[in-house]
């Protein structure tokens, strides 16, 4: 069971005013709020631990490098990779992204495919457009069904022989449709194909094993998952790391450097070139021990429960509702418009209101073209939320709806 009330004391920003209302914090899709546990990692960081990390022999740098690598291995157990190793840390899930489709794709030839889904972030999307115009590649896309899934039949007809990648949201941050990653990785790998997962909206909310699911790639960030921002992950098997030339260049990821040539690090760090952040990365530990301390299939189900009320309420009291999004056990994400009114005009009231949702394209303008919009309102629900705040954003939301229809 969660204790809301104790989970919250956690969290003293959730105990502000906006606008002379209390807080109720809905825009939990875009980032999660952080609790004081993080926060004071982070704090222990800067005043007893701060130093370069892997490069010195002091004391207080060992530390940090301590620290920072028990983080690593805090994370290959938490989705369950194969190896520390195959753990890169980067700022963040675009970053991730990024990395993947800058690196793994000079590995291509001009001709080859890759297919994308017609729900995807901006972020696994626009790295693969500049790498399909810098090595002359193929993007084929997936389209969505009426309830929000994705059309299989259409995926598996977009295979050809010269299909080589395949990268998909777990969750859609727009629809909360969880994608069958492993039905689509198994189909890919048959036809020799790597997987990549876009996995920003599926850690925070259910049990990950990226072995299960078969993802070959699989990138998310801190900030979602009450973790510190600027911190992420990126997932990705040895063999596949091991062909990818570095994504950067600079200190940390080098083995020797001399004007006639350059070799690199072993694994991750190849992949981590620079200063890490190393005071920030020691307190995605700390966030990890947070969600296993409450556990996440606890999380899911508070989280669904929300995801439940304000969706029976809000289709049996708000005149002209249109929910986004259908798919069977899809994560707790309310995409909507009311009747005419502007998502922005909306979104504007209920924060006057002291609600703060997410309004317009939600870095998915190619979704919204699929979904005939401008854009919608988002809704998105977290372990600190309660059903009081369900009932105080519905309330409001009639009012609004009022004023504005």
């Amino acid at each position: 069971m969660i204790d809301t009330q104790l989970i919250r004391r956690q969290f003293p920003i959730l105990d502000r005013e906006v606008h002379g209302k209390p807080l109720v914090y809905f825009d939990n899709t875009a980032t999660s709020q952080t609790p004081m546990r993080v926060v004071e990692e982070i704090n222990r960081m800067y005043t007893r631990h701060h130093a370069n990390v892997h490069r010195g022999v002091h004391c207080m740098s060992v530390e940090a490098t301590d620290l920072v690598e028990n983080a690593r291995r805090k994370v290959c157990a938490f989705i369950n990779a194969p190896s520390p190793e195959e753990i890169v840390f980067t700022r963040g899930t675009t970053e991730g992204l990024n990395l993947v489709a800058a690196s793994y794709c000079r590995l291509l030839s001009p001709g080859d495919e890759i297919i994308l889904t017609e729900m995807e972030h901006h972020s696994n999307i626009v790295p693969w457009q500049l790498a399909a115009q810098q090595y002359g590649l193929v993007i084929k896309v997936v389209p969505i069904l009426a309830d929000g899934s994705l059309d299989m039949e259409a995926f598996r007809g977009l295979f050809t022989d010269r299909t080589r990648l395949v990268s998909v949201a777990h969750a859609s941050n727009v629809l909360g449709t969880v994608n069958p990653v492993a039905e689509i990785a198994a189909y890919a790998h048959a036809r020799g194909c790597v997987v990549v997962v876009d996995g920003a909206q599926a850690v925070p909310h259910f049990k990950v094993d990226v072995q299960a699911i078969g993802a070959d790639f699989y990138a998310f960030s801190g900030h979602k998952m009450y973790g510190p921002t600027g911190v992420g992950v990126l997932y990705g098997r040895r063999d596949l790391l091991e062909k990818m030339p570095p994504y950067q260049g600079g200190g940390e990821m080098i083995g020797h450097v001399s004007f006639q040539g350059t070799t690199f690090a072993d694994l991750p760090y190849k992949f981590e070139a620079g200063t890490p952040d190393y005071t920030a990365i020691p307190a995605l530990t700390t966030a990890i021990e947070f969600i296993e301390s409450l556990g996440i299939e606890n999380i899911e189900q508070h989280e669904q429960m929300l995801y439940d009320l304000a969706l029976r309420r809000l289709k049996e009291e708000i005149p002209g509702f249109r929910l986004f999004g259908e798919a069977p056990g899809k994560c707790p994400v309310v995409s909507f418009l009311v009747g005419n009114a502007h998502h922005y005009d909306t979104g504007m009231l209920l924060d006057h209101l002291g609600i703060a949702v997410r309004t317009g394209h939600h870095c998915a303008q190619p979704l919204m073209a699929a979904l005939g919009v401008e854009g919608t309102v988002r809704a998105s629900f977290a372990v600190y939320n309660t059903p009081e705040e369900v009932d105080v954003f519905v309330n409001a939301l009639k009012r609004v709806a009022q004023m504005l229809n």
